[in-house]
């Protein structure tokens, strides 16, 4: 890919990006006052929040990886599960993935 061409497609994407965020700014609160609206931007929240998770967490590239992070989400997902404050649960999985690696897996 050419210098300009990366430059063109930098500016694109970035264009694309404003346009995307001035028309939410654009939308009437009358239309996302609504029940339905409220229900369906909190449920996209968490499928986006999920799918990050999974496609970091369990992929390498294009291939499946069974790696310490797995154990590092199954150790947060416990210590969420239990309430923990979030800086223990990050300090948690965290501390598993680098045990883990330290002693070879992964």
């Amino acid at each position: 890919m050419t210098t300009a061409a990366l430059w063109t497609t930098v500016l694109v994407a970035s264009l694309a990006c404003f346009a995307l965020k001035l028309a939410g700014h654009l939308v009437p609160r009358s239309w996302l006052a609504s029940e339905r609206v409220s229900r369906v931007t909190s449920l996209v929240t968490v499928a986006l929040l999920v799918s990050l998770v999974v496609v970091q967490g369990f992929a390498d590239g294009r291939t499946l990886a069974v790696d310490a992070r797995v154990p590092a989400l199954a150790v947060a997902a416990l210590a969420l599960a239990l309430r923990a404050p979030f800086i223990l649960v990050v300090f948690l999985a965290a501390a598993t993935a680098a045990g883990l690696r330290a002693l070879g897996w992964g």
